[in-house]
């Protein structure tokens, strides 16, 4: 066999080892932002079985970018130690204790890097296009290619079964979306819908961003901005100290649940 030939069946072959054995799953997390991926970390780090189908090329989310291309970003003094657990250096902002600046690009690939050496596995380009919906409970996810979606190319998705879905989606709050209107499911929100999200209040935001990191419905959790959204917090802007906690705190929530 050429060496062209042994370099892409080793490609083949590798990936389709690892989606095969993983698509059974105790947590598939849609989303691969800041909340997500400390969420994937702690997951994996319990033991749990963990995937994150991201749409993009890159994941990160909107860490990546800083605030309006300037490519840092704050976090405040409650969620150092999980910059500190992943390796990240952060700097202290002076006219403002208890507040601190580091590299947005350093941000990005430290979650990721930290999410797949706990041992979370990561398929990019990869949509969600629906869920899977058994006996009153989300069992999974409907997954197809991103490029697929966006050509709109009549090709049938896969499936992935878990033991529960992590709504890592952002703004959208996508997956939870799809199953309120397809599932007609009742969210556990005050009007058992999604109600959206509030402008920005900093302070306000990054403590919704924790409270509201919750299981909406059996089987299906949202953090980060996800979370707010489907609660009705406000948003926060380029400080992401909420996110990495709400991350941090989904896990502790899935883990209890799922080791039951």
């Amino acid at each position: 066999m050429s060496i062209e030939n042994v370099i892409s069946s080793a490609i083949i072959r590798s990936f389709s080892e690892k989606l095969l054995d993983h698509l059974t799953l105790d947590v598939a997390i849609v989303g691969g932002g800041p909340s997500a991926l400390v969420a994937a970390r702690y997951l994996s780090d319990a033991g749990l079985k963990v995937a994150i189908f991201e749409r993009k090329l890159a994941p990160g989310g909107g860490t990546w970018g800083g605030g309006m291309l300037f490519n840092e970003v704050v976090v405040q003094e409650d969620a150092i130690y999980l910059l500190d657990a992943f390796h990240i250096t952060h700097r202290p902002i002076p006219d403002a204790p208890g507040y601190y600046t580091l590299d947005s690009v350093e941000m990005a690939s430290g979650l990721i890097f930290g999410a797949l050496k706990s041992g979370a596995k990561l398929f990019n380009s990869v949509s969600v296009e629906d869920i899977v919906f058994k006996e009153g409970k989300v069992n999974g996810l409907v997954i197809n290619w991103t490029p697929v979606e966006r050509l709109g190319m009549h090709v049938d998705p896969l499936t992935v079964i878990a033991g529960a879905v992590l709504d890592g989606t952002g703004h959208p709050s996508e997956i939870i979306h799809l199953a309120a209107e397809k599932a007609q499911i009742k969210l556990n929100t005050p009007t058992g819908g999604i109600l959206g999200e509030k402008p920005m209040w900093v302070d306000n935001g990054e403590a919704q961003t924790v409270e509201n990191t919750q299981e909406y419905f059996p089987g299906l959790f949202a953090c980060g901005m996800s979370a707010n959204n489907v609660a009705g917090g406000y948003r926060m802007g380029p400080i992401f100290g909420g996110m990495l906690l709400s991350g941090h705190k989904v896990a502790r929530l899935m883990i209890e649940k799922l080791k039951k």
